[in-house]
């Protein structure tokens, strides 16, 4: 995580680039009211327009406690959150990832919860949401909204093919999907059942292989974590590298692709199904052609179900910040069930809170929001989550010797030798 940190910046210039930025300053007001700085990393129109209404909200009900929105981006929004720390002026409630958290919270830049988070919150939300902000028996985030990844399809291609259409309730198994593309693909006439955007290929391969009971990462009695990659994490990978190389079911040219990439060929007919995130439905709903029937469907089922893994938004206090209980009541109020509801449809994603998630607008089958709703239950805290070192072993290590497996380039035996050897060496450097 600390790969490009500017971790040298004079003090001159760590305050001019937080003056940019609109996160430094003090968090009171000349009258004695208080002003707390939320950074947001909303930026789809409705998810930007929630987070300023619920602002303006809270505004014109507390005069006291003012909340001043700062808009960040994802695209840098954990170097800027360094500076900001290391510099004395970030701003009192963060917006984030739970994968983004682990260094912040070790390196103690944010402010444990645990004590001034309101039971109705601690409870509406489920202890495996909790689990991926919990570092060292303490909370340093509120995790509210999850994505599953799904298979988006081409709802006609499927229908005209005669195959078996998955739900929650009856999933493909891995198996079954790897002779679904087979039976969906033509390679020679340009067409393929799967087209997987793999550019960023570790979360992909992490997160869909907990449902073969795949973890990666395994921590000792000591408290230490070493890679390992048995049986159960080679079920998934193996399936991808079978399906470009070996079936030719899969189209090799899209590995190196994000998912909006692939969208276009989708739309085009060159693609029956793409794996993507849930929130792609928006760009779905806003790009495909007239007449164009799409269906989202469940992701590729293993001995653990449906079981995958998720990194939530999280909404985090600063250490440094003065008025923590302040923030907290802001969450509270932010994090209401109603107003999960909002967040979630603003961003096409899913609410962790329970009681957001019983809301009529997330079970319809317009956009496919019930079958995404229907997954919640099934997401767990990401293998990494909480091991020192992995933004390393995920950049060095793991995202290239994925590539050249998934492309054919090297074998199982090489891929297991780089992600565990190669990957413990790396580890070993966090945990001395």
């Amino acid at each position: 995580m600390m790969r490009t940190a500017p971790r040298m910046l004079t003090a001159a210039a760590t305050a001019l680039a937080l003056l940019l930025t609109g996160c430094g300053g003090d968090s009171g007001d000349d009258d004695g009211k208080i002003t707390l700085r939320f950074q947001s990393l909303a930026w789809q129109k409705e998810s930007v327009d929630a987070n300023k209404a619920l602002v303006a909200q809270w505004n014109a009900t507390h005069p006291d406690v003012r909340v001043e929105y700062v808009q960040g981006s994802w695209d840098s929004v954990h170097d800027q959150l360094l500076t900001s720390f290391e510099g004395g002026e970030a701003p009192d409630i963060i917006h984030d990832a739970s994968d983004d958290l682990a260094d912040f919270a070790y390196g103690g830049y944010l402010a444990d919860l645990g004590e001034l988070l309101p039971d109705r919150l601690k409870s509406d939300i489920p202890r495996r949401s909790w689990r991926t902000t919990t570092f060292g028996g303490k909370v340093y985030g509120v995790p509210f909204l999850q994505e599953p990844r799904v298979l988006v399809a081409n709802a006609r291609w499927l229908k005209k093919s005669g195959v078996r259409v998955p739900t929650p309730d009856k999933p493909w198994s891995w198996a079954e999907f790897r002779d679904v593309t087979r039976e969906l693909g033509d390679a020679d006439e340009g067409k393929y059942g799967v087209a997987w955007p793999l550019k960023e290929p570790v979360s992909a391969t992490l997160n869909l292989s907990l449902s073969t009971g795949g973890k990666m990462f395994h921590r000792g009695a000591d408290g230490k974590v070493e890679v390992r990659f048995d049986q159960a994490d080679e079920i998934m990978p193996r399936t991808v590298h079978d399906q470009v190389n070996g079936d030719k079911s899969a189209s090799a040219t899209t590995l190196g692709m994000g998912g909006s990439d692939t969208l276009p060929g989708f739309f085009g007919g060159k693609y029956a199904m793409v794996p993507l995130g849930f929130s792609y439905r928006q760009q779905l709903a806003q790009q495909a052609p007239e007449g164009f029937d799409w269906q989202v469907l469940p992701a590729p089922a293993g001995p653990e179900g449906l079981t995958q893994g998720v990194s939530p938004q999280t909404l985090s206090v600063a250490e440094d910040s003065p008025h923590k209980k302040e923030a907290a009541a802001f969450l509270d109020f932010f994090l209401q069930p109603r107003n999960m509801v909002r967040l979630a449809r603003g961003d096409w994603m899913l609410p962790t809170g329970q009681e957001a998630l019983k809301d009529r607008a997330l079970h319809t089958t317009e956009n496919d929001w019930a079958v995404g709703t229907a997954l919640a239950a099934h997401l767990r805290s990401a293998p990494a989550q909480s091991v020192r070192g992995y933004p390393e072993w995920k950049d060095k290590v793991a995202t290239p010797a994925l590539q050249e497996y998934y492309s054919g380039a090297i074998g199982l035996p090489e891929l297991r030798e780089r992600l565990v050897e190669d990957g413990n060496l790396v580890l070993a450097r966090y945990q001395r």
